[in-house]
């Protein structure tokens, strides 16, 4: 289908050729839809999760469950009322943690899970799970897209690890803050 316009396409934030399912540690923002206030709020410079929140952090936390690329150790992240912050660190091997299916395994190689694939499974299941309880299936929970960034070096980590503890004492100060 050719466009006439650039209305239907979405410009990619990606990284133009890096393989987001070689090892390295990524930086992730996800909005929620609209950027609703959807997940708590914050209180003398901390997070009070609500229902939905608490969700969002039980499933953050059990990324690696689901994927043996991701490194156990996800100690990095802060759900805010609108969105999630954190650092996922993919690691060698990059297959799905999931059954595989019934293949004969010399002929079965299992591809790279993305960086894409991990967090696009990540809101999956949240919104799955909020919208069976909200009684409203298939309505959005977040936004299409959402933002990395690749983390190059300790000073960098550092920095965003700050970034991420800090966030909820400088909430009004927020970029997706939303009154």
């Amino acid at each position: 289908m050719e466009f006439k316009d650039n209305k239907y396409h979405r410009r990619s934030l990606r990284l133009a050729g890096f393989d987001y399912s070689q090892n390295g540690a990524y930086f992730v923002t996800i909005c929620t839809y609209r950027k609703r206030l959807l997940f708590g709020e914050v209180f003398r410079g901390g997070m009070n999760l609500n229902q939905f929140g608490l969700i969002v952090d039980e499933y953050w936390q059990s990324i690696p469950t689901h994927f043996s690329n991701v490194a156990a150790d996800m100690s990095a992240w802060v759900v805010m009322p609108n969105h999630i912050h954190g650092i996922i660190v993919i690691d060698v091997g990059a297959t799905h943690a999931s059954p595989l299916p019934t293949m004969h395994h010399s002929l079965y190689i299992p591809k790279p899970v993305s960086l894409g694939v991990i967090v696009g499974s990540f809101k999956s299941a949240v919104a799955r799970k909020i919208n069976i309880l909200r009684r409203t299936p298939g309505a959005p929970v977040w936004q299409q897209n959402y933002y990395e960034h690749i983390i190059r070096d300790e000073t960098e980590w550092e920095s965003i690890l700050n970034y991420i503890n800090t966030n909820p004492a400088r909430w009004i100060e927020d970029r997706e803050y939303r009154a």
